[in-house]
């Protein structure tokens, strides 16, 4: 039936068009008496980067992220530091801290020779509002794994992180694991920041796997050099999956959504669309 078509085709409509190769390489059509219709040149399409403009646009409400931030903040943090305790600052990393109950805080990291030191940095008013210090030569065991949470939770999170737990003490008391806001957990618990592959000068802040590197060279070190009496000195580093035992988690999902960790600019909270990614999530 298509050949019978085609020989109809012919004769209504004349000769066929044919088909001819210009210098290029390009297919023309020629008409009936030969002459061949100007071809335009060809052009290039440019693929739409839709996922690094929104990147771009979500990096601009991080106050982090914006000139002279990091800098000043490095800048007061290392005042923080005492040399007889803590010795020299041996680097510096923006990370996201994930909670007992699954909250994610924005967090600045030093690694110095006998500390490591967590900064809360209020990038919105240029402070530093808090700082844990934590004795590198008390650190027993280094975790690196994927995020697990109870048969039985509603919650989930996904990418790797590294837990750093001291004195010997893998899980925290009954009453610090249930009160959301205890300071009295043996270990700390980071991932990489949301925006970490978005700014290229920042990037080399962000990664998790040089800083455990780091970290591990910097603990081992201490334990040599300031081993605690009565204790067996050295690191354990392991590779599994960090617990979180949180089971409902509304209070850490309204936290995470809305980015109420993070020094950021923001609109209105809408509360319509966190309870839709909440059941949509669940």
């Amino acid at each position: 039936m298509l050949q019978l078509r085609e020989e109809e085709e012919e004769e209504e409509g004349g000769p066929p068009a044919v088909l001819a190769e210009e210098e290029g390489g390009l297919p023309a059509v020629l008409a009936a008496g030969g002459t061949a219709p100007p071809v335009p040149p060809p052009q290039r399409l440019r693929p739409l980067s839709v996922r690094s403009a929104g990147r771009a646009g979500r990096l601009r409400e991080y106050f982090v992220f914006r000139p002279g931030s990091i800098e000043q903040a490095v800048s007061e943090i290392r005042a923080v530091v005492v040399p007889g305790e803590d010795g020299e600052v041996r680097s510096v990393w923006l990370l996201a801290e994930i909670d007992h109950w699954n909250n994610e805080k924005e967090r600045l990291v030093l690694i110095t020779d006998q500390s490591l030191l967590v900064c809360k940095y209020n990038f919105i008013s240029l402070q530093c509002q808090h700082v844990t210090r934590i004795a590198l030569s008390t650190v027993d065991t280094i975790s690196v794994g994927e995020f697990e949470f109870p048969p039985k939770s509603l919650n989930k999170r996904e990418g790797t992180g590294i837990r750093i737990q001291w004195d010997k003490q893998s899980r925290a008391s009954f009453i610090s694991r249930w009160n959301p806001w205890s300071t009295n957990i043996p270990y700390v618990t980071f991932t990489e920041h949301p925006m970490a592959d978005a700014n290229e000068k920042i990037a080399s802040l962000c990664l998790l796997e040089n800083f455990k590197t780091q970290l591990i060279q910097a603990v081992k070190k201490a334990h040599k050099e300031c081993p605690v009496p009565g204790r067996a000195n050295g690191v354990l580093v392991l590779e599994h999956p960090l617990l979180i035992e949180t089971y409902l988690g509304l209070m850490s999902f309204i936290n995470n959504e809305a980015k109420l960790g993070y020094s950021m600019t923001r609109g209105k909270i809408g509360l319509k669309s966190i309870a839709f990614n909440l059941f949509k999530r669940k």
